[in-house]
């Protein structure tokens, strides 16, 4: 026999390999991880064993990855076929102490309604563990999406972007400090959902629990009167941060939201003066936990300045027009007076009130002309 040619036999075996083609590719193990999808990118959510995960928190179904998402202001999130259906938006600023009882409570009681949703954690720059507590929480809570900001940005910054970022038709805002009865969230969605006409849902307080309550009660009256007045609308709450609104309506409204705690007036009053219809539901409001950051002297102040802007943009007569007519009455009836007593002569004070409601009201008319010539919101 003639000896075996061990160039041969590997010039054979290199043949058919090339003929057989390459081999399958290897399965990774289950100890190592698939890629996570890159955050912010909207896509369908899919099914994960027994839960439901988004993408931007997906990662190999025995592990999951949670992704923590860097983003800011821009344009709103396209959504996709299959995105959930309810986003609720939760700012979380040094909430590190009681966050994961309220993302417990709201994915419990949105598990047992069997809407499809997911739950928006922005930690707001805060310097505790918050933000590795919601980094926890999303391990075992799929339906979580975490943002985070490096700078403190205001809960109205937070409900802003939250909202763009949102891959629910119906977006919820609540707090993360135990204070609403975020148990009525799926209530609140329901009627968006049974009533088309109305456009936001808003949890109305019966009580007042928050700091400085003996300054806030008759604060907030005075401020939602005069809410009142200027939008012509009966308001129960102006200020509750427990609501749920159709985000195709609230997205040209949410650049007039300000930084701070005024965010919900001021989506409140840009509904209102637009004929967005608003149904209150009474709910209870429960004391605190944690520390507020509400500042009652500053806050206030802002309520009231927001209130005159918001109305302001949509209606500068309804707050310029009556200051510049009054100020024209009380100066002919002065002139009168003193024409009675001084004849032929008029005081510079007489001359200043009539004046200054002319301006004024010229303002009022220049300002009404800009309201109605301007093509967007």
């Amino acid at each position: 026999m003639r000896p075996a040619d061990p160039a041969g036999d590997t010039l054979a075996h290199e043949m058919s390999e090339h003929m057989q083609g390459p081999g399958p590719t290897p399965v990774p193990s289950s100890d190592q991880t698939v890629p996570v999808p890159q955050p912010g990118r909207s896509g369908a959510v899919r099914d994960d064993g027994d839960h439901v995960v988004t993408p931007a928190v997906a990662g190999h179904p025995g592990r999951r990855n949670p992704v923590v998402e860097h983003v800011g202001a821009g344009e709103p999130v396209e959504r996709e076929p299959g995105d959930p259906l309810v986003t609720v938006v939760l700012p979380c600023y040094n909430e590190a102490e009681h966050v994961m009882l309220e993302i417990e409570r709201i994915s419990r009681v949105l598990d047992e309604s069997g809407l499809s949703y997911e739950l928006l954690c922005i930690d707001d720059a805060s310097t505790d563990d918050t933000l590795e507590v919601l980094t926890a929480a999303a391990v075992d809570y799929p339906a979580i999406r975490i943002l985070a900001f490096r700078r403190n940005g205001g809960s109205g910054t937070a409900r802003r972007i939250g909202t763009q970022q949102a891959r629910g038709e119906i977006v919820v805002w609540t707090d993360a400090d135990m204070t609403y009865e975020n148990e009525r969230i799926p209530e609140l969605v329901q009627v968006l959902l049974d009533d088309p006409s109305y456009d936001q849902v808003v949890g109305a307080r019966t009580t007042e629990e928050g700091t400085h309550k003996w300054a806030r009660v008759p604060a907030k009256f005075v401020i939602r009167k005069i809410a009142e007045w200027l939008s012509r609308q009966r308001i129960p709450d102006l200020n509750s941060g427990l609501r749920a609104i159709r985000r195709s309506v609230a997205l040209p409204y949410l650049r007039l939201l300000p930084p701070g705690f005024s965010c919900v007036t001021t989506i409140t009053l840009a509904f209102l003066m637009n004929q967005h219809d608003i149904k209150y539901v009474y709910t209870s409001y429960a004391k605190r936990a944690g520390t507020s950051k509400f500042k009652f002297f500053k806050d206030a102040y802002r309520y009231i300045l927001q209130v005159l802007r918001m109305v302001m943009y949509f209606d500068p007569l309804r707050v310029l027009m009556p200051p510049a007519l009054w100020l024209v009455l009380i100066g002919g009836l002065k002139l009168v007076v003193d024409m009675v007593r001084h004849p032929f002569y008029v005081p510079a004070s007489t001359i200043l009130l009539v004046v200054s409601g002319i301006l004024i009201g010229s303002l009022a008319l220049m300002a009404d002309l800009l309201v109605r010539s301007r093509d967007a919101v």
